[in-house]
């Protein structure tokens, strides 16, 4: 509050400020061309284009915070996916993957490659959204999912709780996904290597959804590292869980 009112009584002398140079500046006019006409006259016409000034200024200037806010709000944002990756993503894609039958035709695709231009990264998008994942996780991967998402479980709750991934569709789409997953596997409390074939076929629906919408979001935070950040690009590029033969060892 303190800091509040010396922000607006600093405003308020500034503005006071002003005012009086402007002041003094009309009556040096005055007194040094004697013809207050003219004076006012010109007075007039700058008032009659303040109103274009003040729409330019503000227009502009509004247009320019907006792009930083944005900028700045994707940097943070890229920030939190990054924690994602590196806390959940990484792993669950190193699983599906695995499980993965058609997976080799799909690698093929996501190769990621230091050379890699924006056509290559929108191609590779094109593809892991619309890839048929043929995905068949065996009982034992199941539980074994079931208790990594339970170590994770608070992690999960807090990026959902994050307001600014409000601005993020893709990556809210992303969580709600892998969200879900997470509680299908934690609500059967027997073992999983039992299940009936129709809720065998619903699991494996629902990490079908899963596993595209985190591989569509591993494709567009490769390319954001590329551009933003070429030595984290370095590292995800190596350990790429699509890579035929990932390794953070640079050879």
């Amino acid at each position: 509050m303190h800091a509040s009112k010396k922000d607006n009584r600093w405003l308020l002398l500034l503005s006071l400020a002003f005012i009086a140079l402007s002041a003094l500046v009309y009556a040096a006019n005055y007194l040094i061309f004697r013809n207050p006409r003219e004076m006012f006259f010109l007075m007039f016409n700058d008032f009659a284009f303040l109103f274009v000034n003040v729409l330019l200024v503000i227009i502009l200037i509004e247009r320019l915070l907006a792009r930083r806010e944005k900028e700045a709000m994707f940097k943070k944002l890229n920030m939190v996916i990054g924690t994602f990756f590196s806390e959940v993503g990484l792993e669950l894609l190193r699983c599906f993957s695995a499980y993965m039958e058609n997976a080799q035709t799909l690698k093929k695709e996501l190769n990621i490659l230091p050379t890699w231009t924006h056509k290559d990264f929108q191609c590779a998008m094109a593809a892991a959204q619309s890839f048929p994942y043929e995905l068949n996780i065996e009982p034992v991967a199941l539980a074994e999912l079931k208790v990594f998402f339970q170590g994770k479980r608070n992690f999960l709750v807090m990026l959902l709780e994050n307001p600014n991934l409000l601005e993020h569709d893709r990556f809210t789409d992303l969580l709600w996904a892998v969200f879900h997953l997470a509680e299908e596997l934690d609500y059967r409390t027997g073992g999983l290597d039992a299940l009936p074939e129709a809720d065998y076929r619903h699991l494996m629906n629902d990490s079908r959804r899963a596993c595209a919408h985190l591989t569509a979001e591993w494709v567009a935070y490769t390319e954001h590292l590329k551009g933003s950040y070429p030595f984290l690009f370095s590292l995800a590029a190596r350990i790429n869980p699509f890579n035929p033969d990932p390794s953070a060892i640079i050879r």
